[in-house]
């Protein structure tokens, strides 16, 4: 038995599923802050997938028991069906799994606030977390971290639902879980019995889409805080932004067109319409003092710019001082959109074109 019976606890179980490949630099500090929650969960797995470095015997040294996958090749979605097909069939109806990344540190009060967002309301299948960057310093990184805060403010002024149980920490009802896997091949895309689809890039989104369509909602409390891993290089964010744009076409090819990816495929379009705003005005601008045109300060463009600035400050204010900063100064944002404008287009030919799609894993190791 690799779960304490419910029976001698008297409550509701609470087991973390932590998928790692070559972790070793960070699991540590990742099981650290689960077993610093308020509510201290029941287990905790690592689940060492494919490790070439020490994930396992870290993991193992700071109290987690270790499941080891077997000829994995299926990624992320491939170590989880594993551990869940192992973990599950000790669960009863009501119980908990806290599925996060090994690269991931939560706020101390994150189980305690899922599960109390679940008390509440029974229609609620999941709960995400809100993830923020790491303290890592750099240009890159901060931008990455202005990107993360103004899109937690997003979900939080929503207040309907998340758009994505993130992977870096979301909370399922076990039963939810089991009605996935049972409409897995019929109702649901994936393989009939399995509970991720181990063709999904994204397998977050993908597993969102299945909540969602089963008639569960999905929630993301702002105290469900979240501190991830953030891609130190272009290079790096390029690949991994790529994997998420082309993962969201697939997982929504997937899934068809219905109630529940309707809004997902508007919110594609808007995203591209976005962004050739924000990169389009300079542009042409550029284009027009290249043309020798005179520039013409009119006080209403004047001030839509000021409310645009001041919009922009206001959205980044938890980012510090270093993201307000970053903000004024104008053209690092305004780059870091052109190369998110890219990685739309980028993902979309790769879809369109059928392409191979590849799958990144950052080693740079350290936080």
């Amino acid at each position: 038995m690799l779960v304490t019976p419910r029976h001698s606890l008297g409550r509701d179980r609470v087991v973390v599923l932590i998928p790692a490949h070559d972790e070793a630099a960070s699991i540590a500090a990742t099981l650290d802050s689960v077993r610093a929650q308020t509510v201290t969960p029941d287990a905790i797995f690592v689940v060492a997938d494919n490790c070439a470095d020490d994930t396992a015997a870290v993991a193992a040294a700071h109290g987690a028991r270790v499941l080891e996958t077997v000829a994995n090749t299926d990624k992320k979605a491939g170590a989880l069906n594993q551990a869940l097909a192992v973990v599950l069939p000790q669960l009863d109806g009501d119980d908990r799994v806290l599925v996060m990344d090994a690269d991931s540190i939560l706020a101390p009060e994150w189980i305690e606030t899922a599960l109390a967002a679940m008390e509440r309301s029974a229609a609620v299948g999941a709960v995400g977390g809100i993830f923020y960057g790491e303290g890592r310093r750099g240009l890159i990184e901060q931008l990455q971290r202005n990107e993360y805060v103004r899109y937690a403010r997003d979900i939080l002024r929503r207040g309907r639902g998340v758009w994505v149980l993130t992977g870096t920490s979301t909370l399922f009802r076990v039963p939810v879980l089991h009605e996935i896997a049972a409409a897995r091949g019929g109702a649901l895309p994936g393989r009939a019995g399995e509970f991720y689809d181990r063709r999904a890039l994204t397998e977050d989104m993908e597993i969102t889409l299945a909540c969602l369509r089963l008639g569960y909602r999905c929630v993301s409390p702002a105290r469900c805080a979240t501190t991830t891993e953030l891609m130190p290089t272009w290079r790096d964010l390029w690949r991994q932004r790529v994997r998420w744009q082309r993962g969201a076409i697939d997982n929504l090819r997937s899934h068809g067109v219905n109630r529940v990816t309707l809004p997902y495929l508007g919110q594609q379009l808007w995203a591209v319409l976005g962004f050739l705003v924000i990169v389009g005005y300079p542009l042409l601008l550029g284009l027009s003092l290249a043309a020798g045109m005179p520039m013409v300060l009119h006080p209403f463009w004047l001030a839509v710019g000021a409310v645009c600035v001041v919009d922009r400050v206001v959205t980044v204010r938890k980012a510090g001082w270093r993201g307000i900063l970053l903000t004024l100064l104008f053209l690092p944002e305004i780059y870091y959109d052109f190369f998110r404008l890219g990685v739309y287009l980028a993902g979309w030919r790769d879809a369109v074109l059928r392409r191979a799609a590849g799958w990144h894993h950052l080693t740079t190791g350290g936080r």
